[in-house]
C-alpha cells in the first residue's frame, strides 16, 4: 500500500531539493513560473500577446520562460463542458501557435485541436438532447398507459430521472474517452514540434 505523504513532508522534500539546487536551477524554475504567470494573464485577457510578454524577459531566461508558457498552455487545452471553457481552450491553442511563430505544421495541429474541442461540444450536446427526448417519450408513454393524467398535461424533466442520469454518465464517459485519446495524440505531436 502506498504511503500518503503529509503536506509537511512534501514541503520538507521541496525545501531539501531547493537546498541542493544550484542558483542556475533556481533561475530556470523562476523563469518557468514567470512564463506560467504570463500565460495566466494572457488567458484571462489582461495581456494581449505572449510574444510581447516574452520580449520583456531577459534573453538568457527566455527559453525557460517560453517552456513555462507552453506547459501552462498545454494544461489549458482540454475537452470543454461549456462555452467559457471552450473559449479558454481555443485561446490556449492560439497561444501555442503564436509561440511557434505561425509554423505551418503547428498551425495545422492547432486547427485540428480546435476542431476536436468543437466537435466534442457539438457531439456531446447532440447526444444529450437525443437522450433527453428518448427518456421524455418513455415516461410520457408510461404515464399514458397508466391512464392517469394525460401525457400533455404533465411537464416531465427527463434530466431528473435516474434512468437518464445513469445512461448519460455512461454515454458521456465513452465520449470523453474517445475524444481525449484524439486530443492527447495531437498534444503529443505539438510537444514534438515545439521541442519540449
Amino acid at each position: 500500500m502506498a504511503e500518503i505523504k503529509s503536506t509537511m513532508d512534501l514541503v520538507m522534500e521541496r525545501a531539501a531539493r531547493i537546498g541542493k539546487a544550484s542558483s542556475e536551477d533556481l533561475q530556470r524554475e523562476e523563469a518557468q513560473k514567470k512564463g506560467m504567470q504570463a500565460t495566466a494573464e494572457y488567458l484571462d485577457g489582461t495581456v494581449a500577446s505572449l510574444l510581447e510578454s516574452l520580449e520583456k524577459v531577459k534573453k538568457e531566461m527566455r527559453q525557460d520562460t517560453r517552456k513555462g508558457m507552453i506547459e501552462s498552455l498545454f494544461r489549458n487545452i482540454f475537452l470543454p463542458r461549456n462555452e467559457i471553457q471552450q473559449e479558454r481552450a481555443e485561446k490556449a491553442a492560439n497561444g501555442l501557435l503564436e509561440l511557434a511563430g505561425g509554423a505551418g505544421d503547428v498551425a495545422t495541429i492547432c486547427r485540428e485541436l480546435q476542431q476536436i474541442m468543437t466537435g466534442f461540444m457539438q457531439h456531446r450536446d447532440e447526444l444529450r438532447g437525443q437522450l433527453e427526448e428518448q427518456v421524455r417519450m418513455q415516461y410520457e408513454h408510461i404515464l399514458a398507459q397508466q391512464g392517469g393524467m394525460g401525457a400533455g398535461s404533465m411537464k416531465i424533466d427527463p434530466t431528473m430521472q435516474p434512468k437518464f442520469q445513469e445512461e448519460w454518465t455512461r454515454i458521456e464517459s465513452e465520449l470523453i474517452s474517445r475524444y481525449t485519446e484524439a486530443l492527447e495524440q495531437h498534444k503529443a505531436n505539438l510537444t514534438q514540434r515545439l521541442r519540449l
